[in-house]
């Protein structure tokens, strides 16, 4: 998030109007993950500031009933209950960078509360509302980039407004992890902002979708963190289309939860499990099962792992090009239309 750049300046703020430092702490708003390690925490905080506040620098623990508090449940049955030094604190400044995010539209705002500092059960239930009511696939109001009709999107915002933070400071980064922008004040507006800035930033116009899609995850060092440029890839192919997929993945999978979904087989499957226990790596394994039927992957994954996610391996791109070259020209596509997302990851092709 960079925000290790904002905090010198926000500490010195605070400070200058008569804000002690020993009644400032800080909690990691990390959903259902895991919280940071301390070497972690020392890069995201930055170490002097680190080093000044250690003793007050808190994970988020969605599990621990004592440190949660209920406030009510939203519209669509969600349990708003949420960190109770979060909702106890006197003054709450939530932080996050904003990016286009494959369900809930963009992350940053609102989603520091939903999911950051929510329970397991708040999580599971929101994250459910992307399972299509009478299809064995995600809802299609579900979508990147698109906040509004949007159940997931839509139900984390109205759950944030049981408890909205005093202020807000979000970042958006450029390809290199600089700050690009900073957006600060209420919840709601200084988001929208940083959301439409982000937008222009990552979102790339097409007018149709191509026959192929060359598109590389470039330096993700798994499966797991590759999906989100596979995702972006699948935004500008045709139906029937190819994508080769560039995705070095020399770590692996990443995490034998994801196996474990992908194990379960076919998206129907993926769905009835995700109906009973909605689980993050079950999102991913259930949109794996979609995209990566239509992907040639250049990967150090081990064929098992390639087959599992359901891709076929190639031990090249010269390779994995002439392969799609046989099967367009099996199909009667001489000249396919093609693009080319060399950062996909951070490249969003929208209609």
């Amino acid at each position: 998030t960079a925000i290790d750049h904002v905090l010198p300046a926000l500490l010195d703020a605070l400070r200058g109007a008569g804000i002690r430092g020993e009644d400032i702490s800080f909690l990691f708003s990390t959903g259902t993950h895991r919280p940071p390690t301390e070497a972690e925490a020392r890069e995201i905080l930055g170490a002097a500031v680190h080093a000044a506040f250690a003793p007050r620098v808190y994970g988020h623990d969605p599990r621990g009933e004592s440190g949660l508090v209920t406030l009510g449940v939203t519209s669509r049955g969600t349990p708003v209950t949420l960190s109770r030094r979060y909702v106890e604190a006197a003054r709450t400044i939530v932080t996050g960078t904003v990016v286009l995010h494959y369900f809930a539209g963009y992350g940053g705002g609102h989603k520091a509360v939903l999911p950051g500092l929510a329970s397991e059960a708040a999580v599971a239930h929101n994250h459910a509302l992307n399972l299509d009511k009478s299809a064995d696939r995600i809802d299609p109001s579900v979508r990147i980039g698109v906040t509004e009709g949007n159940p997931v999107a839509e139900d984390m915002l109205e759950a944030a407004r049981f408890h909205p933070p005093d202020l807000l400071i979000n970042t958006v980064l450029n390809g290199d992890g600089a700050i690009a922008g900073l957006f600060t004040g209420e919840m709601e507006a200084a988001h929208r902002e940083a959301a439409d800035f982000a937008r222009g930033l990552y979102a790339v116009s097409i007018e149709e979708r191509a026959d192929l899609v060359i598109a590389s995850a470039g330096a993700a060092k798994n499966y797991l963190q590759s999906h989100k440029a596979l995702f972006n890839a699948y935004q500008a192919v045709k139906p029937e289309g190819r994508i080769v997929f560039l995705a070095e993945a020399p770590e692996g999978l990443g995490g034998n939860k994801l196996a474990a979904w992908l194990r379960l087989g076919e998206p129907a499957q993926i769905m009835a499990a995700l109906r009973e226990r909605a689980e993050i790596n079950g999102q991913t394994a259930l949109s794996t099962r979609e995209k990566a039927r239509r992907a040639v992957l250049v990967t150090a994954l081990s064929e098992a792992d390639s087959t599992l996610i359901g891709a076929r391996k190639a031990a090249s791109l010269g390779e994995a090009l002439a392969w799609c070259r046989a099967a367009f020209e099996k199909d009667g596509i001489v000249t396919p239309s093609f693009y080319v997302l060399p950062s996909a990851s951070q490249s969003v092709p929208m209609l």
